[in-house]
């Protein structure tokens, strides 16, 4: 009784704090909803903006509406004009149609070719499939000497370079594989004003450790031919760009030794801040800047359940492939080498054309792998993110995501493979529970990729909006759902409350906290489904959710800042556990609640959740 009799008194001479307390904590709840709404439309407003900005340019300049728009010097009428209004004009039309067997330019890209043949550093931000490299291509062969590109992948190299060949175009490439003979023979030919090649390919890497590629390269622009440089996935420059090389940081040296030489550099994914980023680092002083439209009407996106177990999965990706896909090219990413050979090894179980595809094979592997792949002898590409950048085979139907990519900048760079013939095309990612913390382990050193990795899990749980909507947040562009035309999968979707799941989440975390243990996401789940340590279910209530609604529950709950992320780290790998996050306190209150949207399965084929790999989750870190 004296023990009650205190709690009262301590109750009554607090209860004014806690009361004060209850009031502060509901006010920071509406603030928060506040600053997300005014974020929302911040972001809108900001995208509205640079839509009247552009169009009041193409006013100014006397040309009709485009997606254009300049980050430095205004753009002349006379560098708008048609082609044939300039001296290199007829003969850019008849290499257009007599070289590369085109009619017609795409939009945009006449102007960023005006613009590079008039001697401008220039950025052009540009859908995958919609003929980026055409605009360094067509140009080099309509000026004297030759064009450097540079390009991170050794994959994108070849396919250009086979490309090219196919059209008769000169050109050559000089990477790690390449022989002393072919690469003196191209050195030599640098300074050459006869030499038998338009455009060259390097690394990065050969532009930062060859002293004497740059020795040639000083040589032809001393002689007038280097005509210009392309920097070829240009965001790669930049550390809060999604695939960062540091080599890229090296590139500045280029427009400081050779500053009359036009700098062109392009990507399909790169956020206005990226692009500021990569001025800085490439020393290029206000470049003109193009950006198309990020949307392709021609992909349909879908995400899709991950089995936990692996034979079915492989049973639902084969069925894709020897039904729907029966006969036709496709590309299958994972997350490791080890899952390419996998992967592949499986498919071809199932009596599927498939090859794996990854940076530990022998050059000369890769190289075939990808000729008999292009070539249509091979049907399926079993891919690590080393085949991907710039390949441009043009009837690929569809891009399958084994395992979710590192960011929606990945995915969605990867997922552009699909559709480069402008006919339909699918892009499906299998979105897997432990596939979350199997990725997050290994972005967790790099700038903001563990937010990037996020804002990728939220785009797979997202049920209540069109999926183009998601992408065009990174693209700085405004959505009107009514451009997807049902080429998404988000419209099936039911609302739920999920507050008293929550609760039950948070009291398990509290439960193991009391007792200084860790929960991992694999040991989060067990519980809550009653098959965890006996001492950590005493006092909680067990879920009578089926296992994939839950895991989808605790995403969200992690999206939501409900639940936070903690890592630990050994010798030998990093553990991914889970705590409580900076909002669980909100959940004390009777009067809060906490809602996500969730298809069901009964929707359709795509269910937005997963299952648990035990393969995956050790991976992870689960213990």
């Amino acid at each position: 009784m004296g023990n009650i009799h205190l709690i009262n008194i301590y109750y009554l001479n607090h209860r004014g704090f806690i009361a004060e307390l209850d009031s502060v904590e509901a006010e920071l709840e509406l603030v928060e909803l506040q600053i997300s709404d005014l974020l929302d439309k911040q972001s809108k407003l900001t995208s509205q903006k640079n839509t009247l900005l552009r169009q009041l340019e193409d006013a100014c300049s006397g040309v009709g509406p485009s997606s254009s728009k300049s980050a430095g010097p205004a753009i002349s009428k006379q560098e708008l004009k048609q082609y044939d209004d300039f001296p290199w004009s007829k003969e850019l039309e008849r290499h257009l149609k007599n070289t590369f067997h085109l009619s017609t330019f795409r939009p945009l890209q006449l102007r960023a070719i005006n613009l590079t043949m008039a001697g401008r550093d220039l950025f052009v931000v540009m859908p995958t499939g919609r003929g980026k490299s055409l605009c360094f291509q067509l140009p080099a062969l309509c000026s004297e000497g030759f064009t450097l590109v540079i390009t991170p992948l050794v994959s994108l190299m070849e396919d250009q370079i086979m490309y090219l060949k196919s059209l008769d175009i000169p050109a050559v490439m000089l990477n790690a594989s390449s022989s002393k003979e072919h690469a003196k023979l191209v050195m030599a030919g640098m300074s050459d004003p006869k030499a038998p090649f338009k455009l060259v390919y390097v690394t990065p890497e050969k532009i930062a450790k060859s002293k004497l590629l740059m020795s040639r390269l000083e040589k032809a622009y001393k002689a007038k031919l280097l005509s210009r440089i392309a920097v070829d996935e240009v965001h790669c420059c930049s550390q809060w760009g999604h695939d960062f090389r540091p080599d890229y940081k090296l590139l500045g040296i280029l427009k400081r030794q050779f500053p009359s030489v036009p700098l062109f550099g392009l990507t399909a994914t790169a956020t206005s801040s990226v692009l500021k980023d990569c001025e800085k680092i490439l020393c290029v002083q206000q470049p003109i800047t193009i950006t198309a439209s990020f949307n392709r009407t021609n992909l349909y996106y879908e995400v899709r359940i991950k089995d936990s177990d692996n034979e079915a999965l492989m049973s639902d990706i084969t069925s894709l492939i020897k039904g729907k896909y029966k006969n036709q090219s496709g590309i299958v990413y994972v997350f490791s080498q080890k899952d390419a050979e996998m992967v592949s090894s499986e498919l071809k179980k199932r009596d599927i054309s498939a090859h794996p595809y990854h940076a530990n094979m022998d050059p000369e592997d890769k190289s075939q792998v990808h000729r008999r792949w292009t070539s249509n002898k091979i049907q399926v590409v079993v891919a690590t993110v080393a085949f991907g950048m710039g390949i441009d085979k043009p009837d690929v139907r569809f891009v399958i995501h084994h395992t979710i990519s590192k960011s929606i900048e990945n995915y969605y760079q990867e997922s552009g493979r699909a559709g480069r013939d402008d006919h339909p095309a699918d892009c499906i990612v299998y979105f897997g529970f432990a596939d979350i913390f199997r990725i997050s382990t290994m972005v967790v050193m790099e700038n903001v990729g563990h937010k990037k990795l996020l804002q990728m899990v939220a785009y797979c749980q997202n049920v209540d909006r069109c999926r183009r909507s998601l992408m065009a947040v990174h693209f700085d562009e405004v959505w009107d759902d009514e451009g997807c035309n049902q080429m998404c999968d988000t419209c099936r979707y039911a609302s739920m409350d999920i507050t008293c799941h929550a609760k039950q989440v948070v009291q398990i975390i509290e439960q193991a906290g009391s007792m200084d243990e860790k929960v991992t996401p694999l040991k989060l789940v067990e519980t809550w489904m009653g098959r965890g340590p006996a001492k950590l279910r005493k006092m909680i209530q067990t879920t009578n959710l089926p296992r994939l609604q839950a895991e989808a529950v605790i995403v969200s709950l992690l999206l939501q800042e409900y639940l936070r992320e903690d890592y630990s780290f050994t010798p030998y790998t990093t553990y991914f556990y889970v705590k409580l996050g900076r909002k669980a306190p909100l959940l004390k209150k009777e009067t809060h609640s906490v809602s996500m949207n969730m298809k069901t399965a009964g929707d359709g084929p795509s269910v937005v959740s997963s299952s648990y790999s035990p393969q995956a989750a050790n991976s992870a870190g689960s213990k």
